[in-house]
């Protein structure tokens, strides 16, 4: 942090090349980017996850592979770090690729066929985007090396390079889970809490949005209006899930959803400095927000059904207050961290000359954020306990209360610091009254519909507004795990149970191997058989032999 400070300052920037060997006019080499982004977001990643790995020796004190976790984790970060840091799209490569193995080894950490499900298709998705990046690699061997720092603004021009940019905005997609790749994000629940806390804040999910803003100056308009349109689709369809949802960690994992769709909306739009601004103020609270989740799910014994909560305020004050900061951060209630950025986004995109659509979905999705918000806080916080007697819940937790209390003062304060560290020049905001009162409309009327959905009776409110058929179709993201899932593993492999059961073991079978190898018992049969009664052959043999001098010399 304090090198950030230094290199933001004076407008710093420094690459550090370390040469592992020469091979005749080949080097083998090790490259760093160090500039103020760099330098800020990995204090952001030191920092959360330091606090993660703190939290986690309580959370996870009744493990017996404790020390295997943390070693996990610490190999996560180290795989960001080495993202981050790298302006060579071959160590951008290894970092991404240790991302998607180490989150696969943490999503099935909890061995059973649900986490298996998850863990899989976790992997399988990411690998759409390792194999757009190592085309990438292999397409800018045309401009004579792998860093593409020295390449962007000389070669937006250039029509090939396009291709790269493509490849690049769908690895990002496939690791920020936008629209078609979404349905990992919710199914990598499955992992334990702490490494959900860390891989939505900072890490996993994030490296898309990242690599985003360090390749934004070479994408052209039409990848930009491609990567708008679908940004902004997954922001609405992750804003609706999250309301139908019952599962604590899974509606948290919406809302980080919703939140990715938002960055990479406004950074198509040409704003980047304001993503990068969300993405860190983001990514404090939304990490306190999954540890105080982790905290009621502990207390819960396990139990992440919203409907078995309630009254939780009077049972743990402390981590509901951090609970509240954080859904009123997210909500961007005014002067909370969120407000800064979310509120900056939504103004500057009332000055931008887009269609009615895009301001149409970014107020929608911001007011469905709203209402799923409050929804959550009046399952979790109001009314009376639901659960059974056995809960064991109370803030006595020291280790997962330090860990929550270390967050807290920067979730509160980091929307104005940043806003005065990357933004040292103000924004002039120039809207009419209206435009600038609707965010606090859509604050006030999102609050309200949560509530009061929240208050109905589910079945009389799907009667209501007949969304019985439709309940599960936007409950389930839009059937996206059908068609991105069961759609595309379902069908391949029945057809293959059949070329298996037809042709591997039928006619090839038939007229292939297995005849062959009855061909071939068959004559080793024989030969067995001449070979232990060889004794009895020869013996035979000269009897006829004998038999045969007898009848034609006597």
């Amino acid at each position: 942090m304090l090198m950030f400070l230094v290199f933001i300052s004076f407008d710093y920037s420094v690459i550090f090349e370390f040469v592992f060997f020469n091979v005749q006019s080949s080097s083998i080499v090790m490259t760093f980017l160090l500039d103020w982004m760099s330098l800020l977001f990995c204090s952001f990643v030191f920092f959360i996850s330091s606090m993660v790995v703190y939290y986690s020796y309580d959370y996870m004190s009744g493990d017996l592979t404790i020390d295997r976790f943390i070693l996990l984790v610490i190999m996560f970060v180290a795989s960001m770090m080495l993202m981050i840091l790298s302006p060579n799209l071959v160590s951008i490569l290894l970092g991404w690729d240790g991302l998607g193995l180490v989150s696969y080894c943490l999503v099935i950490y909890y061995q059973n066929f649900k986490s298996f499900n998850a863990g899989m298709l976790t992997f399988l998705t990411n690998r759409i985007g390792d194999v757009a990046l190592l085309i990438s690699i292999g397409w800018l061997f045309n401009y004579g090396g792998w860093n593409y720092v020295f390449w962007l603004d000389i070669l937006k021009v250039d029509n090939d390079y396009s291709l790269i940019s493509f490849l690049v905005i769908i690895a990002c997609m496939t690791k920020s889970a936008q629209i078609p790749f979404s349905s990992w994000l919710p199914a990598a629940m499955a992992a334990p809490t702490p490494v959900s806390s860390l891989v939505h804040s900072s890490t996993l999910v994030t490296a898309g949005v990242y690599l985003l803003i360090r390749f934004f100056n070479c994408f052209v308009d039409q990848a930009l209006y491609f990567l708008l349109f679908f940004s902004s689709l997954t922001m609405f369809m992750a804003g609706l899930g999250a309301n139908y949802e019952y599962d604590l960690k899974k509606i948290v994992a919406m809302s980080t959803l919703s939140q990715l769709g938002l960055m990479i909306s406004i950074l198509s739009m040409g704003e980047y400095y304001l993503s990068f601004f969300h993405l860190l103020v983001h990514a404090l609270f939304k990490a306190l927000l999954f540890m105080c989740s982790g905290n009621f799910i502990h207390g819960f014994l396990d139990c992440q059904d919203i409907r078995y909560m309630g009254g939780l305020v009077n049972f743990m004050p402390l981590s509901c207050s951090f609970f509240n900061i954080c859904n009123l951060s997210l909500c961007g209630i005014p002067f909370f961290s969120g407000f800064y950025s979310k509120d900056l986004i939504i103004e500057v995109l009332s000055m931008e000359f887009l269609n009615f659509y895009i301001y149409l979905v970014f107020l929608v999705s911001t007011g469905l954020t709203i209402s799923y918000t409050f929804r959550l806080l009046y399952y979790s916080l109001m009314g009376d306990y639901n659960y059974i007697s056995a809960g064991c819940i109370s803030d006595s937790s020291t280790y997962m209360v330090n860990g929550m209390g270390g967050l807290i003062f920067f979730v509160l304060v980091s929307g104005s610091l940043l806003s005065w560290l990357i933004f040292p020049t103000p924004y002039f905001i120039c809207l009419p009254v209206l435009f600038k009162l609707m965010v606090l409309l859509i604050i006030i009327l999102g609050s309200f519909l949560g509530y009061y959905f929240s208050k109905m009776d589910f079945v009389h409110l799907c009667l209501y507004l007949n969304m019985l058929v439709s309940f599960s179709f936007l409950g389930s993201m839009w059937n996206m795990p059908y068609f991105s899932t069961v759609g595309l593993m379902f069908y391949p492999l029945k057809l293959g149970f059949s070329f298996y059961k037809f042709i591997d073991l039928g006619w090839s079978e038939n007229f292939g191997g297995y005849k062959l190898f009855i061909l071939m018992k068959r004559s080793s049969l024989l030969m067995q058989f001449l070979y232990f009664n060889n004794l009895k052959i020869y013996l035979l043999m000269l009897s006829f032999l004998m038999v045969f001098f007898l009848m034609f010399y006597i």
